[in-house]
């Protein structure tokens, strides 16, 4: 169960119209590397600290390739890749690698986290509840 709460907000795109409520997650806490590292251990014959070496490596690695500008293809997880945005030239003589203005990795989840997105369930919860 993924639980929301409302947000009154304003338009971004028209300042002047009036407030409305918009859905905003509640996160229920957060998972390191390290408990990670734990919870696989657990699934495997790999003790904690051999997880965590592995899932640190990853980490590093996917870091590595992508400066190398490589896609990541992560199985069931996803792929990650590079993007960037620049500045349009008139010709191609004047651009340059300084035209580039924005670099972004790129997140493509797989078909088994879009079938997860697909399948969540929604809990609203009522105002001045506090979630730990």
């Amino acid at each position: 169960m993924i639980y929301f709460k409302l947000l009154k907000k304003k338009n971004p795109g028209d300042v002047n119209a009036p407030e409305k409520f918009y859905a905003s997650t509640i996160s229920m806490g957060s998972v390191d590397l390290r408990k990670m590292a734990e919870k696989i251990s657990y699934q495997s014959t790999l003790t904690p600290g051999d997880c965590y070496n592995v899932l640190s490596a990853l980490e590093k690695n996917v870091i590595d390739e992508l400066s190398e500008g490589k896609i990541v293809r992560l199985g069931e997880l996803g792929t990650f890749r590079l993007s960037v945005s620049s500045e349009g030239k008139e010709t191609e003589g004047e651009f340059t690698s300084n035209s580039i203005k924005k670099k972004r990795i790129l997140f493509l989840p797989s078909k088994g986290l879009k079938e997860m997105l697909r399948n969540l369930n929604f809990l609203k919860l009522p105002p001045r509840v506090v979630v730990p």
